[in-house]
């Protein structure tokens, strides 16, 4: 399939993830197009080879929607990952002086937080793979049995293949993702809330590592004003807290869309 998307430009966090999200959302859609494609042919009773053939389509668009999930996963933390790291980390040396460089500390890193991100995206698509899974074996079930034996009952060939169609549609949503705790997203929404954390952790992760590189032993936080440390609803409330790196380092952020930075300050040695 052709995707009118360019390749991933490092750049502002909020715009790779819109075209992050985007791009999986166009893969995503293009499945669910695919999906009542199925539920069309389905409708047209007694022609399994027609409903085999839309499955085929179907399970193409699976293949894809994969295809698209690691190749922004890839895309993101080879190019986007580094750029916010550096980023971070060049904030944190205007406060400490000297200069950054990609040294041990940092190359090792950023390698485990690509390696950490890919792996999310993925876990992350799974879920979306599972939905489109299931149909695809309950429609193939459905055209060995039950398609060739559609007018078989009391109703018409046309209105049982319609009920089958409408219960299909009914037990695998599309619309959004159905998490196994119940939560819905849509592709789009968990693609940017994904995205923007990862993001969010790079960028610190480059403060906090040039901080410590350097011996600062205490950040100050910016965060909202209403956010908590460990959570939003933390009453701990973290904006204009000194913590020490390493508390910083466990608590990047508090949720996906956290807006939390932090600023060295060489000049705090002691706790209080």
């Amino acid at each position: 399939m052709a995707y009118e998307f360019p390749p991933l430009v490092p750049g502002d966090a909020k715009q790779v993830a819109a075209r992050v999200a985007a791009v999986l959302q166009d893969a995503w859609q293009r499945l669910a197009d695919q999906q009542a494609a199925v539920l069309a042919a389905l409708t047209e009773s007694g022609r399994p080879p027609h409903v085999t053939a839309r499955l085929a389509e179907f399970q193409a668009a699976i293949a894809d929607f994969q295809q698209r999930v690691d190749a922004e996963a890839r895309a993101f933390v080879g190019r986007q990952l580094p750029h916010l790291y550096e980023q971070g980390a060049q904030r944190a040396t205007e406060a400490v002086g000297g200069r950054f460089t990609w040294t041990l500390i940092h190359t090792e890193a950023l390698q485990s937080l690509a390696a950490d991100s890919y792996a999310d995206f993925l876990r992350r698509s799974q879920e979306e793979q599972r939905i489109a899974g299931a149909f695809y074996r309950a429609v193939r079930d459905a055209a060995r049995r039950e398609v060739p034996l559609l007018a078989a009952g009391n109703t018409t060939a046309l209105q049982a293949a319609k009920a089958l169609a409408d219960r299909l549609a009914t037990e695998h949503q599309m619309a959004y993702v159905i998490y196994r705790n119940g939560a819905r997203y849509p592709v789009q929404a968990w693609a940017e809330s994904a995205t923007l954390a990862k993001s969010a952790v790079a960028y610190n992760a480059g403060t906090l590592n040039r901080a410590r590189e350097a011996g600062v032993m205490y950040m100050q936080v910016f965060d909202g004003a209403g956010c908590g440390w460990t959570s939003h609803k933390d009453p701990d409330k973290a904006t204009g807290s000194l913590r020490t790196v390493e508390d910083a380092a466990t608590w990047p952020i508090s949720h996906p869309r956290c807006r939390r930075a932090f600023g060295p300050r060489p000049d705090v040695t002691t706790a209080g």
